[in-house]
């Protein structure tokens, strides 16, 4: 029987175990054009926090007692599709799950790229493309340019570091204690503040860039938002994808710079990665340049087994990963 993680109730606040169910799902025949797969590996990323809860966004939000969705890795089982067959390996979003039905047009196969297969959830699925595309497209980074970058350890984080220094830029990271901030380090980020370390970020920030910065890439909010207006040069550019700081607790940023935007004329930009999903092949193309050119690391924390999907999303709120955050099936 396939199994599910499914939302038994709407979390209040930090998300608790009880807030889940495992649930049994209808292993069906398959319909014209759908595939089954066996899911190897599964995705957990801060975003579906926001679906948890009951209000309008960009994606709809999860539904009590069904099936839960994210990214996935499987090998295709059964197929009614030609186009796809038994034993490819696919990315779709029908997550959180040991077995998934989806139409085949709803899966793409994994390019031709020398990487194990889970690394397409991670810096060559979403969360790079969201990196990649935040920096150069979004806030427009060039060579030069002085980068800030908030959870520089994690998936997207990671890949901001990475691709800014291919590219010719100077690179600030941010990470929570000594052995995220070396990791960072040794992704070559030219300096790195430790948040978690006594120093206000706002002042680490001020020492590490002292002639200001030029970008900032945000995927914590708060503290760190505030930091990047007090030191934003004129016309900085900020790329805005995620603000883990509020998820849980919904309390308003509190930005005693945001008045800084006004005399140096900064532009503040959120963005969603599905914005440029329709260029994933140049994405592709260049992350395969700079893989090939050994420019590239990642690392994964991995949880084993179905049942560790709420452990492993619950710790994304703590400071439990490094780099992409997965379960192995």
């Amino acid at each position: 029987m396939a199994r599910a993680w499914s939302l038994k109730a709407r979390p209040q606040g930090m998300p608790k175990h009880t807030d889940f169910a495992m649930i049994d799902l209808d292993q069906s025949t398959l319909g014209a054009g759908e595939v089954r797969i066996a899911n190897r590996w599964l995705s957990v990323d801060p975003y579906m926090r926001g679906r948890m809860n009951d209000v309008k966004s960009y994606v709809p939000p999860f539904a009590l007692g069904e099936a839960m969705q994210g990214g996935a890795v499987g090998e295709v089982v059964e197929s009614n599709d030609d186009g796809i067959k038994v034993g490819d390996m696919v990315l779709h979003m029908a997550g959180w799950r040991d077995e998934a039905v989806v139409p085949a047009s709803q899966v793409q196969k994994l390019p031709a790229l020398n990487v194990p297969p889970q690394a397409f959830l991670g810096q060559l699925g979403m969360p790079g493309m969201t990196g990649y595309f935040g920096l150069l497209q979004v806030a427009e980074a060039k060579a030069g340019d002085t980068v800030f970058v908030s959870a520089a350890a994690g998936a997207v984080g990671s890949t901001v570091v990475q691709v800014a220094k291919a590219k010719g830029m100077t690179v600030i990271g941010s990470a929570g204690g000594a052995e995220k901030c070396a990791w960072v380090k040794s992704l070559g980020a030219d300096a790195v503040i430790d948040y978690k370390s006594d120093v206000p970020v706002v002042k680490a920030l001020g020492e590490a860039a002292p002639k200001g910065i030029d970008v900032y890439f945000d995927n914590v909010g708060g503290e760190h938002l505030d930091a990047a207006l007090a030191h934003a040069n004129m016309h900085a550019r900020f790329a805005v994808c995620g603000m883990i700081d509020v998820y849980n607790s919904g309390a308003a940023t509190q930005l005693k710079y945001l008045a800084r935007l006004i005399g140096n004329r900064v532009q503040i930009r959120g963005f969603i990665v599905s914005d440029y999903m329709d260029r994933a092949e140049e994405f592709y193309k260049d992350m395969g340049r700079m893989l090939a050119a050994g420019t590239l690391k990642r690392q994964e924390t991995v949880h084993e087994g179905l049942e560790t999907m709420p452990d492993a999303f619950l710790g994304l709120f703590s400071g439990g990963n490094t780099g992409k955050m997965l379960v192995k099936v």
